[in-house]
């Protein structure tokens, strides 16, 4: 069966929505012979930063020798993206195939996220992988990824987000993310607040899991020549390049280093030369993207507040004469938290409604945007966004595409002309 009516049939398990809980992809793991047991797993949980961390850890994996594989969600344009085995996506009849087994031992309720993570791990263990990175959805303990157990945890940043599922307060949400530690097993953790940093802490006394810190075990900084100098467990390395552009991917790749530091001292042998081409050579698509002009257009996934803030910081590294804002965000998203850090870089804003379900509006989210200041637009569609700024643009101007992963995704299938596969989860 085509790709294509396979994946019909998956997006129809979208009816079931969010339903947090792992007993589902335990019994469809158990139906397919246990593949995850096939492999090591280990897991990235986190509010941001988890796919760029994931993709740099993948990527040394596979710099090292070792063949590894990458997890991630959502997809930008093509549902096959979610999977990477030595940093290249499966065919299509490869995936239909392993889809339609999938499907076909599912249990009648469980969900898309629980199927593909199902997938993921079938898919992997048919080929032969010895590691994968696992990106986990948006919780920790109750997350499907959690079925897999993992040998070691990574966490980047936790805020506050999807607080319906996870929970209201910072210490619940932290909470939830740590659940998935497996005892005994390390925990690399990048700069946190005070309250989350106190309740991973606790989880790893009670698991006795080995904690490792961000800016006490390791970290990174950007050398004047803007190349990254990171310390370590296992000493300094100078003059790094990561493959994923934007200042703050510094605590990211610094993360991933630690990891793969961590991991050579386990037995998984990972060289400092692999650990720097490997940051090298990582890629993760609609971050930070710079797409040539004249006009520039860059687009970033920034969908929250700490996103943004780090994405209005991460500008000042770009020369232009004025920023031209491409925004579309998700209804329930606080907009104005997301929106905020970058009014007061914007001449322009053009609002546009991407083709999801719960997009905001563009004249409610132009109303907003005039709210901080920012004269704004109601523009449509994004296609049509990104040709209003580009009709307006000047040749040193830069054009901004930014509010949602899936107004990149969307922006970067008219921009190529691909059939954009927009789909939460």
């Amino acid at each position: 069966m085509p790709l294509a009516e396979t994946l019909e049939r998956l997006y129809a398990r979208r009816r079931f929505g969010i339903r947090p809980g792992i007993q589902r992809v335990r019994t469809l793991l158990d139906r397919l012979g246990n593949p995850e047991q096939a492999f090591r797993s280990i897991h990235v949980v986190g509010t941001n930063g988890k796919g760029s961390t994931a993709a740099f850890l993948s990527s040394i994996l596979t710099a090292a020798g070792h063949r590894s594989a990458l997890f991630t969600s959502p997809h930008l344009i093509h549902f096959r993206e979610r999977f990477r085995v030595n940093g290249r996506e499966p065919g299509d009849e490869l995936l239909a195939a392993h889809l339609e087994r999938v499907l076909s031992r599912a249990p009648d309720d469980a969900t898309f996220f629980e199927i593909v993570t199902a997938l993921a791990a079938l898919l992997f263990a048919e080929e032969r992988i010895e590691l994968a990175v696992m990106e986990a959805g948006m919780g920790g303990g109750s997350d499907a990824t959690a079925a897999l157990a993992g040998m070691m945890t990574l966490m980047t940043p936790i805020s506050l987000d999807h607080c319906d599922y996870l929970g209201g307060s910072l210490e619940r949400i932290a909470a939830e993310k740590s659940a998935i530690i497996e005892p005994g097993t390390p925990v690399l953790v990048s700069r946190q607040t005070t309250t989350v940093g106190d309740t991973i802490r606790s989880f790893c006394r009670c698991g006795q899991s080995p904690l490792f810190q961000w800016g006490t075990d390791f970290s990174a900084s950007w050398s004047g020549a803007g190349r990254l100098d990171y310390r370590g467990m296992g000493g300094v390395q100078q003059g790094l390049a990561p493959g994923i552009p934007g200042r703050y991917q510094a605590e990211n790749a610094s993360l991933a280093l630690a990891a793969a530091e961590t991991l050579d001292g386990m037995g998984i042998t990972v060289p400092a030369s692999a650990m720097a081409s490997g940051l090298a050579q990582a890629s993760w698509p609609g971050r930070m993207e710079l797409i040539p002009g004249p006009p520039r257009l860059l687009l970033d996934g920034a969908h929250n507040q700490a996103g943004a803030q780090a994405l209005a910081e991460a500008l000042g590294d770009y020369c232009y004469d004025r920023l031209l804002l491409v925004a579309g965000v998700m209804a329930d998203k606080d907009v104005h938290a997301i929106m905020a850090p970058l009014a007061p870089l914007v001449t322009r804003g053009y609002c546009v409604t991407p083709s999801m379900e719960r997009a905001l509006d563009d004249t409610e989210l132009a109303r907003l945007l005039a709210g901080l200041g920012v004269e704004a637009l109601a523009s449509g569609g994004v296609a049509d966004g990104i040709a209003a700024a580009r009709n307006e643009a000047h040749s040193q101007d830069l054009i901004l595409i930014c509010g949602s992963l899936f107004t990149v995704g969307e922006a970067m299938a008219a921009l190529t002309g691909h059939r954009f596969e927009g789909i939460r989860g």
